[in-house]
């Protein structure tokens, strides 16, 4: 089991690696989700985040489809679209993902590893997951 510390990384980079790994058959906890990076202008990444949510023309707004706007479920639909999650290996792939916001207890104690190909250079224009997830309504609570 590896547990990915998702401070710092780029979104998708991150994503990427970690269904590739679920594949393998890894199990993999990603914690921190809120402080990953989302390389590009907040307000443009917020505009095509909210567009997906509000999507409801596309389906029915009961039924769906739902688009999340939790950090953590923002990273496991990412994951998924990365995933082939029609068929056994890619749903079997995504059970074994979990994503945190913040480091829960029971994985405070284990070393975590982070991916340094996914590491935010600060070159580019960036915000976290976090504050995207808040600008789309989400508030979180300890």
């Amino acid at each position: 089991m590896a547990v990915i510390d998702a401070s710092k990384l780029v979104f998708g980079r991150l994503a990427s690696i970690v269904a590739e790994r679920a594949l393998k058959g890894e199990q993999i906890d990603i914690v921190n989700v809120e402080k990953a990076v989302i390389i590009g202008p907040k307000y443009y990444m917020v505009r095509e985040f909210q567009s997906r949510i509000d999507m409801g023309a596309k389906g029915n707004p009961e039924r769906g489809p739902k688009y999340p706007k939790t950090p953590q479920g923002l990273m496991r639909h990412a994951i998924k679209g990365m995933l082939p999650d029609r068929k056994p290996r890619g749903m079997k792939a995504l059970k074994r993902v979990r994503a945190y916001v913040g480091i829960p207890k029971k994985l405070q104690k284990d070393a975590m590893e982070t991916i340094k190909i996914a590491l935010y250079n600060g070159k580019e224009d960036a915000s976290e997951l976090g504050e995207i997830s808040k600008s789309l309504g989400w508030t979180w609570s300890k």
